[in-house]
């Protein structure tokens, strides 16, 4: 069954956040960058690289609240294996 989910206006505003920072990381950023991807586009699905970088994103005690709000939303949206 494909995802019907997208991004909702306040992760999409974090996710923004998150790439526009310049000490934001690579994986956070990948999160964010799915995460945008799929504001409007409910037939979208994060992929399993961008899902891992979400992960290791929620993982890290490093990552900001704002990070952490779009590599959530990505994670969310990743569908289920068949």
């Amino acid at each position: 069954m494909a995802n019907k989910k997208v991004t909702g206006k306040k992760a999409a505003s974090s996710a923004s956040k998150t790439l526009k920072s310049g000490s934001t990381g690579k994986s956070s950023k990948s999160a964010a960058g799915s995460a945008l991807s799929q504001r409007k586009a409910p037939k979208r699905q994060t992929s399993s690289k961008a899902a891992s970088a979400a992960s290791k994103t929620l993982r890290d005690g490093r990552t900001s609240k704002v990070s952490k709000s779009a590599a959530g939303s990505a994670l969310a949206q990743k569908g289920k294996k068949k």
